[in-house]
């Protein structure tokens, strides 16, 4: 790999899928639910989709941290437009007549200014929840597949033999379904 080349990322999900794959897969043991599986490759994929986790951890402090410097981009320019609005009516204050006027379309040009701010304040909060939630789902397929693998991997995790002395001694007798 060259050095000016990006470390690339795996994904997790790809990996995760990879490592169901190779479960559904594997060679299955004679008389036995258990599966045989290189655990060197398996260990490997695994720790390689573990280790792609924090960056996808990444990525949602990034959306959270974007989602705010909407929203105080959304704050500034709402605050510009009132302070313009405000300005504006300080300078149309003349005779009586003017002056009412003058207040009456301040409040309207207020009033605009801040339901202008206040809908780009939901737009921009409404963007950033439609990215969270899109994250959420991945993060969420991606605990689903973790878990899934789990149990599977429980599923054949060995069970304990019960020698012919230990079973004579206790009176039991050979029952498949226990084994």
């Amino acid at each position: 790999m060259l050095e000016d080349e990006p470390e690339k990322v795996p994904d997790t999900a790809a990996l995760l899928l990879q490592l169901r794959e190779i479960l559904e897969s594997a060679r299955k043991l004679p008389m036995s639910a258990s599966v045989s599986i290189n655990r060197d490759d398996f260990g490997a994929i695994l720790a390689e989709a573990i280790d792609g986790l924090p960056e996808e951890l990444r990525e949602a402090r990034w959306l959270l941290k974007e989602r705010e410097q909407v929203l105080e981009r959304a704050r500034n320019e709402s605050e510009r437009l009132i302070e313009a609005a405000r300005v504006r009516a300080e300078r149309m204050v003349e005779k009586n007549e003017l002056v009412r006027a003058a207040r009456r379309t301040s409040e309207e040009i207020i009033e605009d200014a801040e339901r202008h701010a206040a809908a780009i304040r939901h737009e921009a909060e409404d963007y950033v929840d439609r990215k969270l939630a899109a994250f959420e789902v991945v993060l969420d397929r991606t605990m689903q597949q973790v878990q899934k693998g789990r149990e599977r991997l429980q599923a054949h995790a060995p069970t304990p033999v019960v020698s012919e002395a230990d079973a004579d001694e206790e009176g039991a007798f050979f029952d498949q379904d226990e084994l």
